[in-house]
């Protein structure tokens, strides 16, 4: 009977860690997908060294963002659209809505990056490319252990990332020095281009990907704050360090002289600063990187938008939930085939469109964590994190308002 206690708790303790690195990398794959990299591309061509303060704002935003969302939801024990109609009714249907359609144009995005890095590996037209990506992501959700496969899929895509990037950020010789001074003394700020890094590293359904993924796990309560806290910590920790490493490799590129196209209409700029980097190998590994960082977007935007019907239509059993997430990965997949706009341009699009919608799920979560302990069972909020993030809220609110017509203005890039 010891014996079998031990088992079952050793059992316990390594299905939560499991659980936890499984949210984890939800979270950073969900932000470093392929929007990320053309914007960072897209950026760092336009704005030189001094868009080292836009990768240190989208961290320092993180923090906060993920530490208020990772911590409400875990004490109410609910999902972010449950939350906000029970803070203000009717505001849960609202932030779904929002949400799931950002989710739909980031997933198109996805797609759209997936094309981009198989037409980079093996020359394939990118519709082509999206096309085969799509239907590996809809096979994953199609399979019995769905569950396992996504969770396997993101760890191993994540590392591969991580890898690849490093090695091309350290061939690329970026000027260190000018780097780090820039990041904390800009010479110029561009609001546009800090919202479009939030909205697509924090913003939208990416705020929410590891939170609902505990929820689902059935890690939630007072009893798991600090673990909790503490995952979230740990993927911050590993996606800020990914997005210096990728600014720092295509930094490198730019500071050499090299200029990077970012005009015509089937423009990859971020391919063009690997292959600049690295030669050919540099062009494979962007490709492998790419694709990497889309298919784990793909399942990710589709996983996260799809469970924010339950708001919706409350009681929807797990298979229900994959088969939403098939038609909706099916949905993005038809759009983006009969689109005509440039993938980069819709990539960039897509996070200042996410970028817009959070400061409306940050208020909601900062209200609940202010006026109501009753949904968290009487845990008193730590009024630092509080504080902190009235400011990140002030702050995304003001560049969004700022920014509104210039983000949409990228989808008339042709």
């Amino acid at each position: 009977m010891a014996v079998d206690n031990i088992n079952q708790h050793k059992s316990f303790v390594q299905n939560r860690r499991s659980s936890l690195l499984a949210a984890i990398f939800l979270m950073a794959t969900s932000a470093i997908g392929p929007g990320f990299i053309t914007q960072t591309a897209t950026f760092t061509a336009t704005l030189g060294v001094a868009f080292a303060f836009g990768i240190l704002a989208s961290i320092l935003i993180d923090f906060v963002v993920q530490q208020n969302i990772w911590r409400v939801v875990t004490l109410t024990q609910m999902n972010a659209a449950e939350v906000a109609n029970r803070a203000i009714p009717g505001s849960g249907y609202l932030l779904a809505v929002l949400v799931i359609f950002g989710g739909l144009v980031f997933n198109i995005g996805n797609i759209a990056g997936a094309g981009l890095g198989l037409n980079a590996l093996f020359g394939l037209s990118p519709k082509l490319g999206g096309l085969i990506s799509a239907a590996i992501a809809i096979y994953i959700f199609a399979s019995r252990r769905a569950g396992v496969a996504l969770d396997r899929m993101l760890i191993a895509l994540g590392v591969v990332m991580i890898v690849l990037t490093l090695y091309v950020a350290l061939v690329s010789h970026p000027p260190l020095g000018m780097a780090l001074r820039e990041t904390v003394f800009p010479s110029n700020i561009n609001f546009a281009a800090i919202t479009t890094i939030v909205g697509g590293t924090v913003g939208g359904y990416i705020s929410y990907a590891g939170a609902h993924r505990l929820l689902d796990k059935g890690i939630s309560g007072k009893e798991h704050i600090k673990e909790v806290s503490s995952a979230a910590n740990r993927g911050i920790i590993v996606v800020g360090i990914m997005r210096y490493v990728l600014f720092l490799a295509i930094f490198g590129v730019v500071a050499s002289g090299v200029t990077i196209d970012l005009s015509s209409h089937n423009a990859n700029p971020a391919s063009q600063a690997f292959l600049a980097a690295a030669g050919n190998v540099g062009l494979r590994i962007f490709g492998i990187v790419l694709w990497a960082a889309a298919l784990s977007s793909v399942v990710g935007a589709a996983w996260t938008s799809v469970s924010f019907i339950s708001v919706f239509r409350p009681g929807i059993t797990e298979r229900q939930r994959n088969i939403a997430t098939l038609i909706f990965i099916a949905f993005t997949l038809v759009v983006y085939l009969c689109l005509g706009t440039a993938p980069a341009a819709l990539l960039v699009f897509a996070g200042g469109f996410n970028g817009l919608v959070l400061p409306l799920g940050l208020s909601l979560f900062l209200w609940v964590g202010w006026r109501r302990a009753d949904l968290m069972d009487g845990y008193r909020y730590p009024r630092w994190l509080l504080w902190l993030g009235m400011i990140t809220c002030i702050m995304t609110w003001y560049m969004a308002i700022m920014s509104v017509s210039t983000i949409f203005n990228f989808l008339k890039i042709a």
